[in-house]
């Protein structure tokens, strides 16, 4: 008898997730099934509690209920509370279990990608938002150094900031608005640049990067998390500055692996993964 994963979310067409989880377990014959579900705002305690009472093993958790769906839950991990969100759910024992594998999988990809480990780095992320969360949570518990924060809005990114600076220890956390007089400074400072924004995606009208290419230097290493297109304009201008560059999809690839290890207690065929990814992309 299969046993049941899945994802919930609205709008949940264009999620990869099932094509991926889906792959890795026909890879290893596991008596699983992942399945997306759309669900209504009104009726996403039904949907979480439904899920539940039909013995699935486990369920992700995407837009727009990251942060909704944790009332609903009956406890959640260090890391989903730092983060303030939970991309992930483990039932066991009839207990919902809350994780957030997004800021784990954002570093396994820097480790295994690219060989970068974010110890003493200096981190300057592009955006506030749930995604700049993630990763300036992960990043500051792995031990970066410092922390540059940038958003359109000021005031969110000295907020993030200043919350992260009180909850972990031992990394800067500095917020600056997206207009600053010190953004190329900043930019030449850093050791990682990472843009958590929407810009440059295909559906998104912001297409230009914050930057510009003189401020980058060889030895720096630029991720977008947008994969829709692979090569984002920030990209681009990355690789024409000679910095080394990281596709989005690599955190798409490692969180979804990290939740599968989650679930099934195996190691994900994370190439399987990867090609499951690609031919989509």
């Amino acid at each position: 008898m299969p046993k049941y994963l899945g994802i919930i979310g609205n709008p949940i067409e264009h999620s990869l997730s099932p094509l991926m989880h889906n792959a890795a377990l026909r890879n290893q014959n596991l008596a699983y099934r992942y399945i997306p579900f759309k669900v209504e705002k009104d009726d996403l305690l039904a949907a979480v509690q439904g899920l539940k009472v039909l013995n699935f093993v486990g369920f992700n958790v995407t837009i727009p209920y990251k942060v909704v769906v944790i009332p609903f839950l009956d406890e959640i991990t260090e890391e989903a509370r730092l983060i303030g969100a939970v991309n992930t759910v483990l039932i066991n024992s009839g207990r919902l279990v809350g994780h957030n594998t997004d800021g784990i999988g954002f570093v396994h990809s820097l480790q295994r990608e690219v060989g970068i480990t974010p110890e003493k780095r200096k981190v300057l992320i592009f955006g506030a938002g749930g995604a700049a969360r993630a990763v300036a949570v992960q990043l500051g518990l792995e031990g970066a150094e410092q922390i540059i924060i940038i958003n359109r809005t000021r005031e969110r990114a000295v907020l993030l900031a200043q919350e992260l600076t009180e909850k972990i220890s031992g990394t800067i956390y500095q917020g600056f608005g997206l207009g600053t007089a010190e953004l190329a400074d900043r930019v030449r400072e850093a050791e990682i640049i990472v843009n958590a924004t929407p810009a440059g995606m295909l559906s998104s009208h912001l297409k230009k990067p914050p930057i510009r290419e003189e401020w980058l230097r060889a030895r720096q290493l630029v991720v977008d998390l947008v994969y829709n297109p692979l090569i984002t304009p920030l990209l681009n201008l990355a690789r024409k500055s000679g910095a080394q560059i990281l596709t989005g999809e690599g955190m798409l690839l490692y969180q979804g692996a990290a939740a599968y290890q989650l679930w099934t207690g195996y190691q994900p065929p994370v190439e399987i993964m990867r090609q499951a990814l690609m031919e989509r992309l």
